[in-house]
């Protein structure tokens, strides 16, 4: 099944290529730029009679024709009216016959009218990506946000995706907490010399522990240079086997993943792999040596390059392989990553849900790949986002200035949301358990909508006060829309009303015209729901759920559901309130948002 407006474009494509235009290129139909005068139009005819310095309204003219005799191929009946207006522009306005007709169409689809995509693909999400030994703090929550919305919406449309949390866990950071640990508690067993036969399954160090130790071994690593000469002396070791280190780092990686997919659970996200820089250790040397011997990588001031800057684009960096004085970089590690990607897992597209601020790094790696040939087939692409801000602009940080951890974020927001009901009165009506699973499902779409809505790339201020409002723009808003009309079908259902089909729009009246706008907004979900998918933008979801929430009230307000005395309207609008029900809980999901039973 395909949206109107899909099936409006191909009918004009086909027109103007029948008419000796370029089809693909102006047969394109849009939204109308004034909803009341029509609901799609097409402006394809300018641009086809400058092309062909025809007059455009003769063009235009001949379209219509064109159109008017080829509609029975695309429609089952003429559901459309053309006209023209000023110098060409095309206005297409369905009838209400045909718009109850395509409602039906919507209501009966197991995906409410959304095909899945043609050619599907196998797609690697790039999301997370925090350090072993580290907190978990806001600044980590933008990327999974965002990339658990991208991996949920490439499954439902039919590609294969996996989900990769690319962990921090090697390098020099590993061997600065290794050396603070010694300094703190030498007499462990990992730090003697030689290998024992076993080390203590159970961690020496507790999370709480690794947020202690790794800024203080951070700070001492620029301040001593004898503790610096430790800390890389001790990730030699490490990378190069010693037992009791790589035993202990084993500790360190474990101890952390646990911590974050406990913070990461309450969101409702989880990871398909978890494969960190670790785990390309042993595959960059190789990939190195193979780019060496291609004449991909060549020795630049004493490092190992490879060369990015183009007649196009001069000011490119080079990407660094190997340090002047040895040892790989992060550009290393991604590259081999890349090339992991593409080669095990067959990746079509990898997406990369990372910091805007990495761009620089990113455009290396990929102008890298595709230069060695190891990007292939696959298409790379940063899904770069801003940051989450407070108030005053600046990064999110609590009253006294220092970085919010996300456990402590998402205590805040279930806080606020249990405040938020108990001054709407659901506090007094459910059990001790129900409320918490309201509060908490309340407070994840107070903070996952308030990022999701935002284009990506742009920078955000995160006000919980006004974010975990029932009102406006907000995830809450759009959960109590999803819950009200469950509750009006609940209501229904208890009088012995069942939803039914759902009929034309009344000809006339406050009813008919929020019936009329409501089955246009929900006929819209296909087309939004593919330019988030193929823009990688989740805020184009939460425009439409807002309308579409807004949509409904209109309609709700205008049409007493329960209180219609003929049983077939009546019905039509308890199915039409299903239909923006099962909408709306499909984008939240979308979204990463659930929807409770009940508030």
């Amino acid at each position: 099944m395909n949206s109107l407006k899909s099936r409006l474009t191909r009918l004009f494509s086909q027109a103007f290529n029948e008419l000796g235009f370029d089809g693909d290129r102006f047969g394109e139909v849009t939204l109308s730029d004034r909803p009341d005068l029509a609901q799609y139009q097409c402006n394809g005819a300018l641009g086809a009679a400058k092309q062909q310095k025809k007059n455009p309204r003769e063009v235009a003219q001949q379209t219509v024709e064109r159109v008017t005799a080829l509609a029975g191929e695309h429609f089952p009946h003429q559901p459309f009216a053309l006209s023209l207006a000023g110098p060409g522009f095309i206005n297409i306005v369905f009838s209400d016959e045909a718009l109850g007709r395509y409602t039906n169409e919507v209501a009966s689809d197991a995906r409410l009218g959304i095909p899945k995509v043609e050619k599907p693909r196998t797609v690697v999400v790039d999301l997370g990506g925090p350090n072993v030994a580290k907190a978990m703090h806001v600044g980590h929550l933008r990327s999974p946000i965002i990339g658990d919305a991208l991996v949920r919406l490439h499954r439902f449309q039919g590609d294969t995706v996996i989900g990769d949390n690319h962990l921090g866990d090697w390098g020099t950071p590993m061997g600065m907490v290794i050396c603070e640990l010694k300094r703190e508690k030498p007499e462990l067993p990992y730090f003697a010399e030689g290998a024992a036969n076993s080390y203590p399954a159970e961690s020496p160090v507790s999370m709480e522990d690794l947020e202690r130790l790794y800024p203080q071994a951070s700070a001492r690593y620029k301040e001593d240079e004898a503790f610096a000469k430790d800390v890389l002396k001790a990730t030699d070791e490490l990378q190069k086997g010693r037992a009791g280190y790589k035993a202990l780092w084993k500790h360190f990686v474990d101890v952390t993943v646990r911590e974050i997919e406990r913070d990461f659970g309450r969101l409702g996200i989880h990871f398909d792999y978890w494969l960190g820089e670790s785990f390309y250790e042993d595959k960059m040397p190789v990939m190195v040596e193979r780019l060496k011997q291609q004449g991909h990588a060549v020795v630049s001031d004493g490092a190992l390059t490879i060369p990015l800057a183009t007649e196009k684009d001069p000011e490119t960096p080079p990407l660094i392989l190997v340090k002047s004085g040895g040892g790989y970089l992060y550009h290393t590690s991604d590259l081999a990553t890349v090339e992991y990607r593409v080669n095990h897992f067959k990746a079509d597209l990898a997406l990369y849900v990372v910091d805007k601020r990495q761009s620089l790094h990113f455009k290396q790696v990929f102008s890298a790949a595709e230069k060695a040939g190891i990007a292939g087939h696959c298409q790379l692409y940063h899904a770069a986002f801003g940051t989450m801000n407070g108030k005053d602009g600046k990064p999110f940080k609590t009253r006294a200035g220092g970085t919010i951890k996300l456990k402590d974020l998402l205590t805040m927001v279930h806080d606020e949301a249990k405040k938020r009901l108990a001054e709407m009165g659901v506090d007094r009506n459910y059990s001790e358990q129900e409320l918490a699973d309201i509060a908490h499902k309340v407070g994840i779409a107070t903070l996952k909508y308030s990022d999701l809505k935002n284009n990506r790339v742009a920078d955000y201020i995160f006000d919980l006060d006004r974010f975990s409002q029932f009102e406006g723009n907000t995830g809450p808003y759009l959960l109590y829309a999803a819950v009200r009309i469950k509750s009006i079908l609940r209501k229904a259902a208890e009088q012995g009303y069942q939803p039914g089909t759902i009929l034309p729009p009344l000809k006339e009246g406050e009813s008919g015209k929020s019936e009329r706008a409501l089955m246009l907004e929900m006929a819209k979900l296909p087309d939004i729901l593919n330019r988030a998918y193929d823009a990688s933008e989740p805020h184009h979801l939460c425009d439409y759920g807002f309308a579409l929430s807004q949509a409904f009230n209109f309609f709700y307000k205008e049409c007493h559901i329960l209180r219609e005395e003929d049983p077939a309207r009546r019905a039509s609008w308890l199915g039409l309130s299903k239909l923006v029900h099962d909408q709306l809980v499909l984008v939240l999901d979308l979204l990463g948002i659930r929807v409770p039973e009940r508030m």
